[in-house]
């Protein structure tokens, strides 16, 4: 009885012991999670920070401004233009892009639209933010000019943008942002200009 009696409880510290472990495991893997959170937080206010540090430090003339917010503006309505055309029930729930941007985070409909519509023009949500961080800064103060209006003004916005803009994800968006709507004259123009954006732009020029 002596020996069972100390084999038993050999085994309840055992268990006692496993259960501690297990606890200690689940606090790890909990920490380890939260850390990763935490570090993921960081690095990505630290991307936004320094988003915001290369946008304010742009040193653009009122025009050459003028025409980077044009090509941004455009990029929006193209991308806000589109997912209406693929939810047209929530037209009116979502008026502008930001409530596009807004609900796409708790609406899993919404966001695989969103996530689609970017694939489409190849874009990407890195180019989105920094693209929407311009906007922010300078929309306030920008005007948009019409196609027409930029090219008497400048011929290669491609050499504008890679010889001024320095942070390389702002640099990136901004020329992904051009090619979008350049490229989209040519599909406009090869669709006889049925896009629903022809008839969104007009209202933006001066």
């Amino acid at each position: 009885m002596g020996l069972l009696s100390w084999a038993e409880g050999v085994d309840n510290k055992l268990q006692m012991l496993e259960a501690q472990f297990k606890e200690l495991d689940f606090a790890k893997d909990n920490l380890t999670e939260k850390f990763e959170y935490h570090s993921k937080t960081l690095a990505s206010q630290a991307a936004q920070d320094e988003m915001w540090t290369a946008v304010l430090a742009l040193r653009f003339t009122s025009m050459e401004m003028n025409i980077l917010y044009s090509y941004v503006i455009e990029v929006f309505i193209c991308l806000h233009t589109r997912v209406l055309a693929k939810l047209p029930d929530l037209m009116r729930s979502l008026p502008t892009l930001a409530s596009v941007l807004r609900r796409r985070i708790k609406n899993k409909n919404i966001r695989v639209v969103w996530e689609s519509v970017l694939e489409e023009f190849g874009l990407q949500d890195g180019d989105i933010t920094a693209l929407c961080t311009f906007f922010i800064a300078y929309g306030n103060k920008a005007e948009h000019y019409p196609a027409n209006v930029r090219q008497m003004y400048i011929r290669d916005v491609t050499f504008l943008i890679t010889n001024m803009v320095k942070n390389q994800a702002l640099q990136d968006a901004l020329l992904r942002a051009v090619q979008v709507i350049e490229k989209g004259k040519v599909v406009r123009a090869s669709k006889e200009q049925k896009s629903p954006l022809k008839e969104f732009i007009p209202s933006f020029k001066k």
